[in-house]
């Protein structure tokens, strides 16, 4: 199957992998509709992709060479419990092969890599999409809104391939009512330059090539390097219930951007740190700049389908996974690489999204469900970490994967 146009709504990471597989599976044209006008923002700024999971998609061509990452082995786990050691006591280690990513050079790459006939139009905002399509031959027409010069306010196109996020507009049309649900908890970001780190001494505490969690009754909280534009960054991603009080509501889809934290927040991050974390991992997060600190309210969702009629769903927009699971970035890929494989399978449009469906559908699913058994054991139904011995410790990871073989995604499975 060749020709016919793409729209996809939302540039960032799945809108590029998406807008490359389209225009590479044959599409006559395709179109990126990004409502950002200017720079996109460092979203999260860090992530990590299991070494399987890039390997595989550097094979398909969905993930390209040469964005810089930094190599992680292993993954360290500790706790306060009245240890003497500022770093506090290491009661598990574990493998960890993945790799870290900024995620603003996650998207460059992305966008460069992105084939020059694709049509990236930015400040652009996608108002609605109509489910069923009203044009000939079933084309989906899209309701615009931007700048005068934006080239007009409605257009129609063979398939819509929502990639926007979890306040998708598409998955509106795809699954009328279908929100993303508060977790109960939140998480507060953040990230620093790692030369900071020559100030707190004892440089033996941290390998470059580990991940810490630190862990506390009622949350935890992951530490790791990731590249920045400028050299190594440190990335910190802390899990636990906000402070209780009518001022804050987060049963909406919201964050609190870099440099609009609360006071209410700032303190109860700093109370956190306070009482419940070693020293040494206290004064390391302390050292994030307020411009580089923020609070993102945790949800989830799973949809009932990602497709309908010429609309496919694509990244969050199709599932929101709690950010546990480390498998945000790669499953957007996947994503994009299982459409790709449909599309080169396909006769028809009711083929390719037939396959898509049958692909990713489950795959975001599981992936929402392990999410949940990871957040409920590591911030919801917290242990008594420094009590387990390693068997036990092992026994409470094995019970969170439930059958899973791990962390970071599912190995892609073979095209058609």
């Amino acid at each position: 199957m060749r020709g016919g146009t793409v729209a996809v709504v939302g540039g960032s990471i799945a809108g590029c992998a998406f807008a490359s597989a389209a225009a590479r599976a044959g599409a006559e044209r395709v179109v990126v509709f990004e409502r950002t006008g200017g720079r996109m923002a460092d979203r999260g700024v860090g992530l990590c992709v299991h070494d399987e999971r890039a390997a595989e998609l550097a094979a398909t061509g969905t993930l390209p060479a040469g964005i810089p990452t930094h190599r992680l082995t292993r993954r360290r786990w500790v706790v306060r419990d009245g240890s003497a050691s500022p770093a506090g006591k290491l009661f598990w280690e574990q493998p960890f092969p993945f790799h870290s990513y900024h995620w603003g050079l996650l998207w460059r790459g992305l966008r460069e890599a992105t084939p020059a006939s694709v049509v990236y139009r930015q400040g652009v905002t996608v108002t609605s999409v109509a489910r069923d399509g009203a044009g000939e031959g079933g084309q989906v027409e899209l309701v615009l809104s931007g700048p005068a010069d934006a080239g007009g306010d409605l257009e129609r196109h063979d398939l819509v391939v929502g990639a926007d996020g979890y306040r998708s507009v598409v998955r509106d049309a795809v699954c009328p009512g279908s929100r993303p649900h508060y977790a109960g908890y939140v998480c507060w970001r953040g990230n620093f330059d790692a030369r900071l780190l020559d100030g707190l001494g004892e440089a033996d505490v941290w390998p470059s090539d580990a991940v810490t969690t630190v862990c506390f009754p009622g949350g935890s909280c992951v530490v790791y390097r990731i590249p920045g534009p400028d050299g190594t960054r440190v990335n910190w991603v802390l899990y636990a219930v906000p402070p209780r009080s009518g001022n804050l509501r987060l049963d909406d889809p919201t964050s609190f951007p870099p440099g609009r934290l609360t006071a209410e927040l700032a303190d109860g991050l700093a109370d956190l740190l306070a009482r419940e974390f070693p020293p040494y991992w206290a004064r390391l997060l302390a050292l994030t700049p307020p411009e580089d600190t923020f609070v993102q309210p945790i949800y989830d969702l799973e949809t009932a389908r990602t497709t309908a009629g010429r609309l496919l769903l694509a990244g969050d927009a199709a599932t929101v996974v709690r950010p546990h699971n480390t498998s945000g970035a790669a499953k957007a890929l996947q994503d994009a690489a299982a459409f790709e494989s449909a599309w080169g399978a396909a006769a028809s449009w009711d083929e390719l999204l037939h396959a898509y469906q049958e692909a990713r559908g489950p795959a975001g699913r599981e992936l929402v469900a392990l999410a949940r058994r990871l957040g409920r054991a590591q911030v919801e139904r917290t242990p008594d970490w420094a009590a387990m011995g390693r068997g036990e410790v092992e026994a409470w990871w094995q019970g969170q994967l439930g059958g899973a073989a791990g962390i970071g995604g599912q190995a892609m499975a073979s095209a058609p």
